[in-house]
């Protein structure tokens, strides 16, 4: 069993930054892939990120490719999302989410994810 919890969203500017952070409890971190989603009000939840277990390798949505960056430190049991050029598309609630090992070694299906996190506003005006 795997608990995430979210921090970091807030309120920012076009052009600003925001880093949001994903703790997760357990273990057997660093043997979960490990994904940033997102949902935005009246649309439906939207990958935005995703990592390996190793950290080795990461896959980016065309719309945030270039500007958002995903990390993880193991050794902490977080991983993280840095927004860089927050555009007043990118508002939403941001989850976090672990896949057990297994499977794709890479997906942007959410449903391939086996916990999330219960989310963290992210708010850009312009």
């Amino acid at each position: 069993q795997v608990q995430l919890v979210e921090s970091g969203g807030g309120s920012v500017q076009a052009g600003g930054s925001l880093r949001l952070s994903c703790a997760a409890s357990g273990r057997t971190f660093s043997s979960y892939a490990l994904g940033w989603f997102r949902q935005a009000p009246g649309k439906e939840r939207e990958f935005v990120a995703t990592i390996t277990d190793s950290g080795d390798d990461t896959y980016y949505a065309d719309s945030v490719k270039g500007r958002f960056t995903i990390s993880r430190d193991n050794a902490k049991n977080t991983v993280y999302l840095q927004m860089n050029s927050l555009k007043p598309e990118d508002t939403a609630v941001y989850y976090c989410a672990a896949r057990t090992p297994g499977g794709v070694r890479i997906t942007n299906r959410g449903y391939e994810y086996d916990y999330w996190g219960q989310g963290t506003q992210v708010t850009v005006s312009s």
